[in-house]
């Protein structure tokens, strides 16, 4: 009987043909997936995402013409793209790291790349766009949180905004995983940000600090209404990403 299972749709950008070549190579092994283009020109590759169905896209920073992060952009700008982004790449300096997740990556892997890491990346980001439970996009559910850390006073350019919201939306995909914040949430959020578990949970309670040194306390109790805190009185990391996790539950993410 002929397979009919959904093949992962893969698009394959780098400005080094030897590069592609060596990650194509790799997935056409596998049935499970199929490669919709391999290119090294940021314009075709922006085009192509637009005029085709792809899953996920694996990409560098540095391609000829546009690059990765403009590339990061006009996606994110474009409402009817739900492709997820892998970033693979040797800018590897925590700016570079921030800029891609900031602009919508999903992942940014260092280089030199580790083809069996690489496609249990692909199959984790295809898994969670398949089977999502939520009833908005992620786009959508980004939005939402953005909107909570800009209400609440948590800035966007503290490494602990990226962690916290990451660590969210794990505790809407996974409510269980607040209970094993440290052996579990932490350790994921710091593999994907290429770091430690430790400076993962220092960025998220220096971000809860920082709302409440601003005083926002007014405007943090009307979101989550229940809970009355005070400025001598902040939750704890686990204690406020189960808040907002729940109040996006509740609201339908």
């Amino acid at each position: 009987m002929e397979n009919k299972k959904q093949k992962i749709k893969l698009l394959i950008a780098d400005a080094t043909e030897e590069s592609r070549e060596v990650m194509t190579k790799h997935f056409r092994e596998s049935e499970k997936f199929e490669i919709i283009a391999s290119l090294g020109n940021g314009e075709e590759v922006l085009q192509t995402i637009l005029n085709n169905s792809v899953d996920v896209v694996i990409m560098d920073v540095v391609l000829t013409g546009i690059d990765g992060f403009e590339i990061l952009e006009k996606a994110k700008q474009n409402k009817k793209i739900n492709t997820k982004f892998i970033i693979q790449s040797s800018l590897t300096h925590e700016a570079f790291v921030t800029k891609a997740t900031m602009l919508g990556a999903n992942y940014f892997i260092a280089k030199p790349i580790n083809l069996e890491v690489l496609e249990k990346r692909v199959n984790e980001l295809f898994e969670n766009k398949s089977q999502s439970h939520a009833s908005i996009s992620n786009r959508q559910l980004e939005e939402k949180i953005s909107n909570i850390f800009i209400t609440v006073g948590i800035p966007a350019h503290i490494k602990g905004y990226q962690f916290l919201r990451e660590a969210i939306k794990l505790a809407i995909d996974t409510p269980e995983i607040i209970n094993s914040i440290t052996k579990k949430l932490y350790p994921t959020i710091a593999d994907k940000y290429s770091t430690s578990s430790s400076k993962v949970e220092r960025a998220i309670r220096h971000a809860i600090e920082v709302a409440w040194n601003r005083g926002k306390i007014e405007n943090i109790n009307s979101i989550f209404g229940l809970k009355v805190y005070n400025s001598n009185e902040k939750p704890t990391n686990g204690e406020f990403i189960a808040l907002v996790a729940d109040k996006m539950l509740i609201e339908g993410a």
